[in-house]
Formats: C-alpha cells, sequence, structure tokens
C-alpha cells in the first residue's frame, strides 16, 4: 500500500473540496496541489465536458500545467457522462495517483459526485443506447407531465417519488424500466461501495458569504462572455446535440442558445445564465447541508485551507 493511502499519523488518503459554484473551490485545490504534491481530480458535472471550457469555469491551460488535472474537458457533449461513469474513472485514476505517490485532491460542486466515492452507488443497470434512444424518440414532442403519467402505469411507486415536472428523471425511470422490465426502485436498495469507502478523508466545504457570492457569480459571468462563452455555445448549438444531454442544460446554455436563435437579447440571456447560476449555488448549499454526513467541515475559505495546510504539514502529513 503507497503511504499516501495510510491513515495513520493523521494522513488522509484523500481530500475533498466541496461548495457553490465561484466559491474559490479550484484556486484552493491547485494551491494545496502544487505545495503537497497532489493531483487534481474533478468532481463538477460540467467540467468533464470538452465543449464548454469557459462557461463551466474549468481550470486554465495555465492552471493545469502547474499540477496534474484528471476528468476536465475529457468527455464529448454527445456522451450522458453519468455518476456511474465518474465512479469507475475515478477508481481508476485513484489507483494511478497513489502508486505515483500523489495526493488525490478532489474538487467540484456536484453533491452526487462526491457521496458516490465514499458512500458508493446503487447497483444500477446499465441502459444500452438503443433503448435510450428509442425511449427518446417516443418522448420528443410531448409534455413532462404526459410523460410522468406513463410512468405512473408502469411504474406508480417510482413515478410517485418524482416530480411530474422533473423530466430527466422521469426519463431515467423509463429508460430503466424499458431496459429491464422492473421498476427503477428495485434497484435503488443494492449499492456498490465507492473507490474511497473505509478511507482516511478529509472533507471540505467552502461556506462564502452568501452575498458576497452572489456578487462573484454574477461577475464571473460577465467574465466569460468577454473571454467567448458565447462562441463556445454557438458551436455547441451547431452539434444539434439531444436537448435532455446535460451539457446543453449547464447554466447559461439555453439563454444564451435562446440569444442566438433571435429569441431574447444578450442582455437577457446573461441574465437569465446569472439567474440560474445564483439559484444552483442555493441549492448547493441547501444539498450538501441535508444530504451528507456529519464529517464534512464548513468554514471559510480561508479557514478551509489553513486546516488543510495543517493537516498535511503535520507529522505523517505530507
Amino acid at each position: 500500500m503507497s503511504p499516501v493511502t495510510e491513515a495513520g499519523a493523521g494522513r488522509p488518503a484523500a481530500i475533498l473540496i466541496a461548495g457553490p459554484t465561484a466559491s474559490g473551490k479550484s484556486a484552493l485545490a491547485l494551491a494545496l496541489a502544487r505545495r503537497f504534491q497532489g493531483t487534481v481530480i474533478n468532481m463538477d458535472s460540467m467540467q468533464v465536458y470538452a465543449d464548454l471550457r469557459r462557461l463551466s469555469a474549468r481550470p486554465s491551460p495555465e492552471d493545469e500545467a502547474q499540477a496534474p488535472h484528471r476528468l476536465y474537458g475529457t468527455i464529448d457533449g454527445a456522451v450522458n457522462f453519468s455518476v456511474g461513469n465518474v465512479s469507475r474513472e475515478t477508481s481508476e485514476i485513484l489507483e494511478e495517483v497513489w502508486r505515483n505517490g500523489s495526493l488525490p485532491i478532489f474538487v467540484g460542486g456536484t453533491g452526487l459526485y462526491f457521496r458516490a466515492l465514499d458512500e458508493g452507488l446503487s447497483d444500477m443497470p446499465t441502459v444500452p443506447d438503443a433503448v435510450r434512444e428509442a425511449v427518446r424518440a417516443r418522448a420528443e414532442g410531448r409534455e413532462t407531465g404526459a410523460l410522468h403519467a406513463e410512468l405512473a402505469r408502469l411504474d406508480p411507486a417510482g413515478a410517485e417519488t418524482l416530480r411530474p415536472s422533473d423530466r430527466m428523471r422521469v426519463m431515467r425511470a423509463l429508460e430503466v424500466f424499458e431496459a429491464t422490465g422492473r421498476p427503477i426502485g428495485a434497484f435503488q436498495g443494492r449499492r456498490l461501495p465507492g473507490p474511497l469507502a473505509g478511507r482516511s478523508l478529509l472533507k471540505l466545504f467552502l461556506d462564502v458569504d452568501r452575498d458576497e457570492l452572489r456578487r462573484r457569480i454574477d461577475a464571473r459571468f460577465l467574465t466569460m462572455m468577454q473571454e467567448g462563452a458565447l462562441d463556445e455555445v454557438a458551436a455547441l448549438r451547431d452539434r444539434r446535440l439531444d436537448p435532455m444531454l446535460p451539457v446543453m442544460r449547464a447554466h447559461g446554455v439555453p439563454g444564451l442558445i435562446a440569444h442566438l436563435d433571435g429569441e431574447i437579447s444578450r442582455d437577457e440571456a446573461i441574465a437569465r445564465g446569472q439567474g440560474d447560476t445564483r439559484r444552483y449555488a442555493k441549492r448547493q448549499f441547501t444539498w450538501f447541508r441535508h444530504q451528507m454526513g456529519e464529517d464534512w467541515i464548513w468554514a471559510d475559505p480561508e479557514t478551509v485551507r489553513r486546516i488543510a495546510e495543517e493537516r498535511l504539514s503535520a507529522p505523517g502529513g505530507r
């Protein structure tokens, strides 16, 4: 076993840095990676996609050159990259990182990705591409409420747990039923252990002042626009991808596509993107507060950085 994976003397096997969008997670992860020979591993569901470097606020090429970065921009937007894919990818990455004597530093704002690392995943079946495409073809042009009603006929218990407006999850339940003939709930009780299960972990959440965070979000969206986010979305729009794909629902994408289509002004698209991102940040706070365990340390960014540096600089740390 690599010394990085040993839990003794206060050494964590990995560091997990979570927080709302625009809270400074990536900068902190890079600083720790540079000082403690770490590898930064992405836990953001949009930063995995190659299509959205600017609009997803991926680390710049200059940042990526300063320390190893994994799972950034490696997936094509046409792929529905699920939390199960993330778990499998990170299992392979972890073995490589530990083998090289590096410290894994997981960073992002997607709570389900972090949960999969530690607690594991429901043992959900793989839906063949042909089945997924057939279900989506039948759903095209239909209201989400009608799809929910269809699910209620096939899987009443599953439909009861989902909002009639939650198209993504309704579609997922329909796809599982089509592929297996069984309700999605039949698979949710079985769990596979996560790649970090049983390890000594340092879990940190950046708790940023809400007013300051809103200012950062709005300013960052304007910076994204100045750096070419609209051109990025135009290239994505030209691909004519399935609007149900995650990359097509990224914050800012729907509004900017509506602007490119002449439906709203540039300023309206910016305001929509800023508003969607602010609401997402609020949901991130709520989700982590209620869904993650008490072993997460919540603190302001400076305190979080100090805690991490003290833990890693202690005897037995890096």
